[in-house]
């Protein structure tokens, strides 16, 4: 569902009571956890109870599972997810009683309004370098207040109020809310045409982070090792300082000495060519280096010391869903990520090349959106290819209406074109696909599920089935 945002957004300690519908996604918790440790009353729903919705209720936030006009009794304001449909009882309700209902971006802007703000944009990569950029800083003596779209291990939660004047927030483009954001400072990690569905056309896209770098004041940094970001330096307002990072030689900031291991990823930095700091990542990837470039370069925009810096990178171990090691069961290792994009795939797939070190990759992969799945399912199942085996189970609706001429089956049978079609397979319903990969798997093979939706599930119930065989 599409909701407006609002002409005039108020700060959030003006919004009254605020509920969320969808409470449990990683953005909008985020929202609700800064909000409350500001002081403001929040409540929320979500279709289906969590390990999140336990945690945000040990930390005093109401939360119901499902959705019923009942628990908008005593709301002001109504924030919701955009995952959301138009015949949600709370949705109804928030329309019926005139409440302010307002996107997720407005949200978010509410809880901004005053502070020094640092946007993380991009199609890949934001939440990493939203995360490791936290990390630097609290190890270089600051204490940003910070959203993040994912819990982060390191930092025990994705979203804390701070005692410094700096706010760093994962600014999402994928329905536009990285419009609504009035940042001093920001990053644009890479610009690689997703979420066609909300903006229509590459160009479309492209044009959004135009007008986004536009309204930064004070830095920007740009991933250069992506074209189209390096591009963006010409759209920043005269007078703002652009940094530029990555592994490209014109990257100020500049990665080299790259070494990608099964636990680690090492590589030194330079400044304006003259040698800065080396870093060691305990995530194996080269796209992992480039977020920490983006991220050091960030820190040192805002005057912070390059070595606590990089030691703060150190300390980053991970986010929830980014590659992250769920366990191991009958000597096989089981991973899961978030990437959904074929660029994601590409990049996850090199990483657990590395982890597996030789060993058998397994490859579970739920497309996520019918309409991102006609676009790519095509180049999803070559970048899949690089796998060892692949099963693909049916699209993440999410908040479109199926299609039967866009299936699982694209994807597969375009990976059968690269890699033998013995190799790759529909699995159906994420529902019953741990019992489909765990015939396939054998000691030594390292599986990883990726997607956007309910796959993350997948894991833990393979895991349980190896261990019980």
């Amino acid at each position: 569902m599409r909701i407006d945002v609002p002409e005039h957004i108020a700060p959030a300690d003006q919004l009254g009571r605020v509920h969320f519908i969808g409470i449990g996604g990683a953005g909008l918790s985020a929202i609700a956890r800064l909000m409350s440790q500001g002081g403001v009353e929040v409540s929320g729903s979500d279709a289906a109870d969590s390990p999140l919705l336990a945690t945000l209720r040990a930390e005093g936030i109401t939360c119901h599972v499902g959705h019923d006009a009942a628990h908008l009794a005593g709301v002001d304001t109504v924030i919701a997810t955009t995952a959301v449909r138009e015949d949600n009882p709370e949705v109804l309700e928030a329309i019926g009683r005139g409440l302010r209902l307002w996107p997720r971006s407005a949200g978010l802007q509410s809880v901004l309004l005053g502070s020094r703000v640092v946007a993380v944009a991009g199609t890949h990569g934001k939440t990493t370098t939203t995360a490791m950029l936290t990390c630097a800083l609290q190890s270089a003596g600051a204490d940003p207040s910070f959203a993040i779209g994912a819990q982060v291990a390191s930092l025990g939660t994705n979203a804390r109020r701070g005692t410094g004047e700096v706010v760093l927030a994962e600014a999402d483009e994928s329905d536009g809310a990285f419009l609504v954001y009035t940042p001093a400072g920001a990053i644009v990690t890479n610009v690689d045409a997703d979420h066609l569905d909300q903006w229509g056309t590459e160009q479309a896209y492209a044009d959004a982070f135009a007008r986004f770098v536009g309204g930064v004041d004070d830095f920007v940094v740009l991933g250069v090792d992506d074209p189209a970001a390096a591009t963006l330096a010409v759209h920043a307002q005269a007078g703002v300082d652009v940094w530029t990072a990555g592994f490209d030689s014109s990257a100020r900031v500049r990665g080299t000495d790259l070494r990608v291991e099964a636990e680690s990823t090492t590589f030194t930095v330079l400044l304006d060519e003259a040698p800065l700091v080396e870093v060691r990542l305990a995530v194996p990837g080269r796209h992992y280096a480039i977020d920490a470039l983006l991220a050091l370069a960030a820190g040192l925009a805002l005057g912070h010391e390059a070595h606590q810096l990089a030691a703060g990178l150190s300390d980053y171990t991970g986010a929830a869903r980014r590659m992250q090691r769920l366990g191991e069961a009958a000597g096989v290792r089981v991973y899961d990520s978030y990437a959904h994009h074929p660029t994601e795939i590409a990049a996850d797939l090199a990483a657990a090349r590395a982890i597996a070190a030789g060993d058998r990759l397994v490859v579970a992969f739920q497309p996520h959106l019918v309409s991102r799945t006609r676009l790519y399912g095509e180049r999803m199942g070559r970048e899949l290819a690089a796998a060892d085996e692949i099963v693909v189970a049916d699209i993440y609706l999410a908040r479109e209406d199926p299609d039967p001429a866009v299936t699982a089956a694209l994807v597969v049978d375009a990976a059968a074109t690269v890699m033998d079609p013995a190799r790759a397979s529909v699995g159906g319903p994420v529902t019953g696909l741990a019992e489909v990969l765990v015939p396939r798997l054998r000691a030594g093979d390292l599986l990883l599920t990726l997607g956007a939706g309910d796959i993350t599930t997948v894991g833990p119930v393979v895991l349980g089935l190896l261990e019980q065989a």
